[in-house]
């Protein structure tokens, strides 16, 4: 489970205390405060604090003096009206903090955002607990024959099984190894910052996660797309659920103009000119590299 009683406790402590505030507050995100949204076996999110609402966009953008300047109408238009037009600072006015606790090797992609301040636990410090993400049978696939970076055919029958019994037994002797020179009957274990170099990429860790919502949404834009590696894209969908919550409008906007829409090139543009105009375009009379007519193709036809 994602939580021990102990710290679901605490949550639900934390969530029976409410404070009086004069700041922005968004009901939505109010609902999501504190709670440990599961991910994967043992992964979570959850949000520890966060700053501003769709108000605060709008009212950036106007740099006005308070808030309920215009009609809720006009707000969603200016939002998708900045949105459309890849405006960034008046999104940067929201801000928020997760917590997640994640595999080492996902986190290890996720660091790759260099938008936020993260704070990982320390297993200099502390000792990792035996927590290891094992994939359901249906995530393991072979490696893709035309995507380096990608899967293919889902494994089956004796080859995943073998697969899950190499992971958990591998994962279970290095967690037993790293135990066992932490400490040593009689005699002084190891330094924990030596021991850990020998726990597994699947072991789980903890960071707390700021950011702003432009850059959030950049992450979510990339990590949320079918494309990404399905152990970051579950977690990318579970903020998205809370974003969507925490500001519709600016969330709808996203939703429509980047995780639903597409970016052509130039050579993309041309290429539909002439197809509306009742020309044959193929791969080799298009200007194209056979990777972008490929991708082309796959979303034109």
């Amino acid at each position: 489970m994602p939580l021990t009683p102990e710290q679901q406790a605490q949550i639900d402590e934390d969530r029976s205390t409410p404070r009086p505030t004069l700041r922005a507050v968004s009901e939505g995100m109010e609902r999501h405060l504190y709670v440990a949204h599961p991910v994967l076996d043992h992964g979570l999110v959850r949000v520890i604090d966060y700053m501003g609402d769709d108000g605060a966009i709008v009212q950036a953008a106007r740099v006005s003096y308070g808030r309920g300047t215009k009609a809720v109408s006009n707000d969603e238009g200016l939002i998708r009206y900045l949105m459309r037009h890849w405006h960034s600072t008046p999104f940067e006015m929201c801000e928020v903090k997760f917590h997640v606790k994640l595999p080492v090797f996902v986190a290890r992609q996720w660091i790759r955002h260099r938008t936020a301040n993260v704070n990982e636990y320390s297993a200099r410090y502390s000792i990792l607990d035996r927590e290891f993400y094992i994939p359901a049978p249906e995530q393991l696939a072979a490696q893709s024959k035309v995507n380096n970076q990608g899967r293919g055919e889902v494994l089956s029958g004796d080859e995943a099984q073998r697969v899950l019994d190499l992971l958990r037994e591998d994962a279970t002797r290095a967690y037993d190894h790293y135990e066992d020179m932490l400490s040593q009957d009689g005699q002084q274990g190891l330094a924990r910052e030596l021991a850990r170099m020998n726990l597994p990429a699947n072991v789980y860790t903890q960071w707390y996660w700021k950011t702003d919502l432009h850059n959030l949404f950049h992450f979510l834009r990339l990590r949320a797309d079918a494309h990404a590696q399905y152990e970051i894209r579950v977690y990318a969908e579970a903020m998205c659920r809370i974003v969507k919550d925490w500001v519709p409008l600016a969330y709808g906007a996203f939703e429509d103009y980047r995780l639903g829409g597409v970016s052509l090139s130039g050579r993309g543009v041309e290429v539909l000119r002439r197809r509306l105009a009742g020309e044959v375009v193929t791969a080799e009379n298009s200007g194209m590299s056979k990777g972008e007519w490929r991708e082309f193709e796959g979303v034109w036809g």
